[in-house]
């Protein structure tokens, strides 16, 4: 759009800035160019809730464009969670409406003396007054700030968690979308920002070539829907279609890692969503032709959306839950308050063992419920005392790494840089624990989805338990990644998508003279912008791990029993692969060769 925001909220001052188009051609937009404009302005040493941060909401190119899903944005900070650099992604149809007011970007500084939120049309950007929705829930925000306009909009904010600066908080938008990982909520909360909301957005996004551009998209969009996953499977079931695989598979984490497979599975499943009668419709994000979203009737008549394959595992298997009633009230409650879902119940999953081990006291709970697995109140009450801060939900609302070791146990939370493990044993697929530990934002899969190759076969089968190749696949994942990332795109299109496709898309809409290699060479910039920043925030390559447990206790039973995550034969080769020193740092040599220094 060629323009964006840069909002002082200490001054309370709103400033139209030119797109930095000269960055564009290296960065691309959203997660790469944002993430470029946080290394430039903020020092990475920073506390993350100090005003000094920045909070960045960032488009893409084909963001409001045609592209099978073409509606995503990303929000950029420095995270109070792992101390480096967060960068999360969201869906739904805030990014697109936002964009479609004029600007590509937000960046927003200091911090307000009272709670605000910005207001966005295509005439009128400022900031408004936030008391009377301070203390709100995510649905009841939204609710009151659409009354006060008379045309459709959209809004993106924080619940209760980001208010509380809770370190796993997120910002949702559109009720039930999130920008979850890496506590970019709590960052908004520390600014006293409730929200931002878009209104009245009728421009579109400037294309290069439309015919070109045209044809890519129906391509693109025949290959997405006669694609098994993207046409069937996640259609059908939603991203719930994954727990009986990775169940049957043995890399189905249960109680907190402690097992790999669960067995009440059937009983949480997607297909169980679907049979108990909860399943209403398929919702779809903008532009986007394989609707993987779930609209939910619980049985009191309660509605929402989802849970996501994640938040399933996570509040079920992993906390022994094989309750689905409250497995979805719980996701809706993570959506209510603006909780990383995945943090939240992993959070729970670690307060149950340390509790049953007896680090955690019976006193420590205040008259609350027992924790122990399997326990359907227990998920529910304590998600409710980790928004408010309440009794040990104080201690909860740091997450999972901090809760442990404030109870002297930090080795019982699965986390990679105090970030929560998603729902893949690493012992069970060897270049996910490699994706995991190697993670620029921690723990997390959407940066290296390797279950596509080690599971699901796409783009070619692996043998999960291989390690010799692992180190290549996931340098290639993690680059081609950021460049969905960073073009506007959801990573669900790299089931039916391959490089030459996204290829196709972006140079048609931004007229970029690029072949594959130099859109590739634009992943490993970003990943490599993305490490140096970590770096410079004090986060060491010793970092580079994942939990003990999964290093040294082999898996106990199932297909994969005996199994550990081998990451001292993967390590080694991935920063050899990557060019980096043998202790995992960018040479000088790299950084000037992708133009970071």
């Amino acid at each position: 759009m060629g323009k964006m925001l840069r909002v002082d909220l200490s001054n309370q001052t709103i400033k139209t800035e030119e797109f930095p188009r000269n960055l564009a051609n290296k960065y691309l937009g959203g997660r790469g160019l944002a993430s470029k404009i946080l290394f430039d302005e903020v020092d990475p040493t920073i506390d993350a809730f100090s005003p000094e941060n920045k909070l960045i909401f960032a488009t893409g190119p084909l963001t409001l464009t045609n592209a099978p899903t073409g509606g995503r944005y990303m929000v950029i900070t420095k995270s109070p969670l792992t101390g480096g650099i967060a960068s999360s992604n969201s869906g739904g149809y805030f990014g697109a409406k936002f964009k479609a007011t004029g600007y590509d970007m937000i960046i927003f500084e200091g911090k307000a003396e009272k709670p605000c939120y910005l207001f966005i049309n295509d005439t009128t950007v400022e900031l408004r007054d936030a008391a009377h929705i301070w203390g709100k829930t995510v649905p009841e925000t939204t609710d009151i700030l659409e009354a006060e306009v008379e045309v459709k909009s959209n809004v993106a904010c924080i619940g209760p968690a980001g208010e509380k600066l809770s370190r796993i908080a997120s910002i949702m938008n559109d009720r039930h979308r999130a920008a979850g990982r890496s506590g970019v909520g709590a960052v908004m909360g520390s600014k006293n920002l409730k929200a931002v909301m878009v209104s009245s957005g009728r421009l579109k996004t400037p294309l290069d070539d439309p015919e070109a551009f045209k044809a890519a998209v129906k391509a693109n969009i025949k290959n997405i829907r006669e694609n098994g996953v993207t046409g069937e499977g996640l259609p059908k079931l939603g991203t719930k279609v994954l727990d009986n695989i990775i169940n049957e598979l043995g890399g189905y984490p249960a109680r907190n890692f402690q097992q790999s497979q669960f067995e009440g599975v059937a009983e949480i499943s997607g297909e169980a969503l679907v049979e108990k009668g909860y399943l209403t419709k398929n919702v779809a994000c903008y532009a986007c032709p394989i609707a993987c979203g779930r609209k939910v009737t619980l049985p009191d008549g309660v509605v929402g959306e989802g849970p996501e394959y994640e938040v399933g595992w996570v509040y079920g298997a992993s906390c022994g839950v094989n309750d689905l009633n409250a497995i979805v009230r719980a996701g809706f409650m993570c959506n209510d308050f603006g909780f990383d879902a995945i943090s939240a119940g992993a959070t729970i999953a670690t307060a149950i063992e340390l509790y049953e081990k007896g680090y955690i006291k019976k006193e420590d709970l205040d008259n609350g419920p027992e924790l122990k697995y399997g326990s359907s109140e227990s998920i529910l009450y304590y998600t409710r005392k980790m928004a408010y801060r309440e009794g040990i939900g104080d201690k909860m609302a740091e997450g999972a790494y901090r809760l442990a070791e404030a109870f002297g146990h930090p080795e019982i939370a699965m986390t990679v840089k105090k970030q929560a493990l998603p729902a893949y044993d690493p012992r069970a697929v060897q270049g996910q624990g490699l994706a995991y530990a190697t993670n620029n934002r921690g723990a997390d899969h959407t940066r290296a989805y390797l279950i596509s190759p080690e599971v699901l076969g796409i783009p070619e089968k692996l043998d999960p338990q291989d390690n010799e190749s692992k180190p290549v696949w996931v340098k290639i994942f993690q680059e081609l990644t950021a460049i969905i990332d960073s073009a506007g795109l959801c990573i669900f299109t790299s089931f039916a998508m391959q490089a030459p496709d996204y290829l196709a898309l972006i140079k048609n809409a931004t007229g970029f003279d690029w072949n594959e290699e130099e859109m590739m060479k634009t992943g490993e910039r970003i990943w490599n912008l993305e490490r140096e920043f970590n770096l410079r925030a004090g986060i060491d390559p010793s970092e580079d791990t994942l939990p003990k447990r999964l290093l040294e206790e082999p898996i106990v039973d199932g297909p994969m029993k005996g199994n550990v995550a081998r990451l001292d034969t993967m390590l080694p080769q991935y920063y050899k692969e990557r060019g980096w020193t043998a202790d995992g740092r960018p040479t000088e040599e790299k950084l000037k060769e992708l133009e970071i220094i």
